[in-house]
Order: C-alpha cells, then sequence, then structure tokens
C-alpha cells in the first residue's frame, strides 16, 4: 500500500472481511515460526532511520532497538527503484527495478547481508517487503517478459491502480512468472538468511500464488510471513499473520468520539468467528502507509495515542512498532522524497520497551492460541472504558484504558479480575476485588500483572 487511494481498498477489504465464511475449507493457519509467538514487530524505513539512509547506518541502531525488546525487524523494501514515471525525488519504495538487486542508495549486497547477519547475532530476525503485484516501469521484466504483465484492450501494460503511475501491474495468469518470483523470493532466504516476508498488497493477487509459493519458502528455512491483507483466506495455507484494518479503524473513530469502545466486542466476536484460531493478527498505531497518508498517531489518536498503544500490545495480536514512534514522532514522513525522522531524546523509548519487554516474558499476551484466555470485563461505563483479563491457569494480566478525554469513575463488574497485582508501568502493587471502583484520569492505562502468593 503506497497512496492514498489505497485507504478506499483498505476499507473495501475490510468489509469483506467481514463478509460470510468463504466456501474455501478452513486447512487451520499457517504454521507459525515459534519465535514468532511473543514477538514484537517494529518496521524499518530504511530511507528515513538515519541522516545517511543506509544499511551500515543501521547496522549501528541495531543495539538500541534490541535493548527495547524488537524481535522481528521488518525492513522496507530492499530493491533498486525504477527511474521512469517515478514520483518525488527518490521515488516510492514499492517500485521495483531489480528483485535480485539491492538499492545502491542503501549499500551493497554485502552491507544486506552484514546487516541481517549482526540482526542475527543480536537475537532478533528480519523480514523483507516484498512487491510482488507489480513492477518499475524500467524493470528488465517489461522488456524480457511483456507477456507477464497486464494489459488493456489496446495491448497496452497498465498499472494496477489508476493513480499509481510509478508501477506497472503483473499478471498472475503466467504460469512462468509464478515460477520467477518464487525462485526471487527463494534467493534471499538463501543468499542473505533472511527470516521471512511482508508482502505489500498480498491481497492484489491470487491466492493461490501465495499457496504454491510459501511451501517452497519453507522447506528452505523456519520463516514469518505478513500478509498486508484482512482476509482470513491468506492464512490457511500462506500467512502466519495479516493487518487488523477493522479494529485499527475503529480505535482511530474511537478517539476522534466517533464509536464508543465497546465497537471492539463486536469487531473481536467478527475475527473470532471469520479467522483460524491460531491466526495473528496485527495491530498497530502507526506505520508508513497510515503516518504519510492518513497522518501520525497524534493527528489521529491525539492525546489518547499511548492508551491505543497499551492496547495493541495486550489485545489477542501480533503488536507492530514504526520507525521513529520511540520518539513520539508527530511529523508526517515524505513518501517520495529524503526526510529524515527527527529522533531528539527518544522520550517514549522506555514506555515502548515496558510493552516489548512484557510481550516477550509474558505467554498471557502470546499471539495466536497459545496466549491467554481473551475475559472483557465489564464497568458501568463501557462506553468510554475499556477493561480485559488475558487469563491462563491462575496466571491474570488485568488491563484498563480509558478511551476518553475526560476522567472517568466505574465500577468494575463480576470477579474474574479479583487477586493481587503488580502494575507494570509503576510498579505498584495492588489486590483487585470484587465491586472495586476505579477513577481514570483522560487516556490513563493501567496494565496489572497478577502476583498470586
Amino acid at each position: 500500500m503506497k497512496q492514498t487511494i489505497f485507504v478506499m481498498i483498505g476499507v473495501i477489504l475490510t468489509l469483506g472481511a467481514c463478509s460470510p465464511k468463504p466456501t474455501a475449507e478452513k486447512s487451520g493457519p499457517s504454521p507459525h515460526a515459534e519465535w514468532s509467538r511473543n514477538a514484537t514487530i517494529y518496521e524499518v524505513n530504511i530511507r528515513q532511520f538515519t541522516p545517511e539512509g543506509t544499511f551500515m547506518a543501521l547496522e549501528k541502531e541495531l543495539p538500541r532497538l534490541q535493548k527495547m525488546g524488537v524481535d522481528i525487524l521488518w525492513l522496507m523494501p530492499i530493491n533498486p527503484l525504477g527511474k521512469k514515471n517515478r514520483k518525488g525525488t527518490l521515488g516510492s519504495y514499492y517500485s521495483v527495478s531489480d528483485y535480485y538487486g539491492v538499492n545502491p542508495e542503501y549499500g551493497t549486497k554485502a552491507d544486506f547481508i552484514n546487516l541481517v547477519k549482526k540482526a542475527h547475532e543480536l537475537g532478533m530476525k528480519v523480514i523483507v517487503d516484498w512487491v510482488a503485484n507489480h513492477t518499475a516501469w524500467d524493470n528488465t521484466l517489461i522488456e524480457k517478459h511483456p507477456e507477464w504483465y497486464s494489459k488493456d484492450s489496446a495491448g497496452n501494460i497498465i498499472p494496477p491502480v489508476a493513480d499509481w503511475t510509478d508501477v506497472a501491474d503483473l499478471d498472475y495468469s503466467q504460469a512462468g512468472l509464478r515460477q520467477y518470483m518464487t525462485e526471487a523470493l527463494s534467493y534471499w532466504i538463501k543468499e542473505a538468511d533472511i527470516d521471512g516476508y511482508r508482502c505489500d498488497v498480498a491481497g492484489m493477487m491470487p491466492v493461490d500464488y501465495w499457496n504454491e509459493a510459501v511451501p517452497v519458502l519453507r522447506n528452505i528455512k523456519q520463516i514469518f510471513m505478513l500478509a498486508e491483507e484482512e482476509k482470513p483466506i491468506m492464512h490457511y495455507t500462506a500467512f502466519g499473520a495479516t493487518y487488523s484494518w477493522g479494529i485499527h479503524h475503529i480505535l482511530n473513530d474511537i478517539a476522534k468520539g466517533k464509536k464508543s469502545a465497546d465497537k471492539i466486542d463486536s469487531a473481536y466476536k467478527s475475527e473470532k468467528s471469520l479467522y483460524p484460531a491460531d491466526a495473528y493478527r496485527m495491530r498497530f498505531t502507526s506505520n508508513h502507509d497510515e503516518n504519510s497518508w492518513n497522518g501520525t498517531e497524534y493527528e489521529r489518536m491525539g492525546s489518547g495515542a499511548r492508551a491505543f498503544a497499551v492496547f495493541t500490545f495486550t489485545f489477542p495480536g501480533i503488536p507492530l512498532v514504526y520507525s521513529g514512534q520511540e520518539s513520539a514522532m508527530n511529523k508526517r514522513l515524505r513518501f517520495f522524497d529524503k526526510d529524515t525522522i527527527p529522533w531528539g531524546n527518544y522520550p517514549l523509548e522506555s514506555f515502548y520497551t515496558t510493552l516489548m519487554q512484557l510481550k516477550k516474558k509474558n505467554d498471557l499476551i502470546a499471539s495466536g492460541d497459545s496466549g491467554g484466555q481473551f475475559i472483557k470485563i465489564s464497568t458501568t461505563n463501557d462506553n468510554q472504558v475499556y477493561a480485559f483479563l488475558r487469563k491462563k491457569d491462575n496466571r491474570k494480566l488485568f488491563v484498563l484504558l480509558n478511551f476518553s478525554e475526560t476522567d472517568q469513575s466505574v465500577q468494575l463488574k463480576g470477579n474474574d479480575f479479583a487477586g493481587r497485582y503488580k502494575e507494570v508501568f509503576t510498579g505498584q502493587s495492588k489486590e483487585w476485588k470484587a465491586g472495586d471502583k476505579v477513577t481514570l484520569a483522560p487516556w490513563q492505562y493501567l496494565v496489572y500483572e497478577n502476583s498470586p502468593e
């Protein structure tokens, strides 16, 4: 997803995900890499991450990311970019001119391989953003295999979407293209030892291609596969994780007072009915598309940005953090030009470190069906206060979120939450009892780990 028009497509796909179940037989979710269960994904915008915008400069930042608790580095596309019909001075990250090459602006292939090796030495995995749906207009495939491209009635190669004038659409009815793309995907796993892919606009391609290709990749090594898509069918064979745009848009609407917090419940109920039990749904408050096209988390979520971030880490799913969020970046990064992240003094590094380390060590919030049971805790005002438990055996994680800009004084219903806890951000101990009342400040978040005696 690269341009504003895709917001409309995302809405359509989201609605599609809420449609009746597909007729295709569910074979269960694709096998997950076990190291992904307690992982946080961190999206790296290589161009904007450092003033140099290179692999070598990024490598110097890896110890800081590892110390925070990052487990999976998602690198935005590493391939060379097209110049023909280019947008801006540097072009879209998603206009690939050579699937077997490395963007010279970032460095050499050796630099990239060394970056992956360094990440592995620090205990992190690396997935690469892959653009299989379309190519740059000056990709050599256009000359070598024009039959691999989609064409209009006059025989002219066309873009996948009218506004995406810098890229040409690929036609996956072509067996030769399928073989070529699978070989290219395999190449980077073998050559650079990467750990999987984030697949750009994966739902714009036939799912049967992914169902053919991904098992080939899994025969090489255990990998993590993230689809930029929300259709449940993506999980049946190929992908372990998909975007959760539906709940993301609800969070944006809650922040703006357009929806009440309890609307999350119906969306989650729909997810549970549509997706395999072990499917990972990716939760996020920002990413490269949201930031550049729809606004920073502060534009969309205001003072509630941190409360919603807490939600993305503790609600069932796998969390994503975008480059610069640990520095409270309130800036839309330019998409087609150099625009270095203003890092400052990392004011939210401790906040995200707490969340990432919690995700890493507490299996109650592990991704998929290995996480703890989700139990909604009702209050006397579920429109503004969202409370829930993650529970397994006698262990609990109790989360209280004020999704409003005013103080909320509520009484908790039931007694599932009863017990002795320690709040993860403050370290303060508290014993919760049935019928307890709590007053939450605007956008306040509380996360309690139980400490049974």
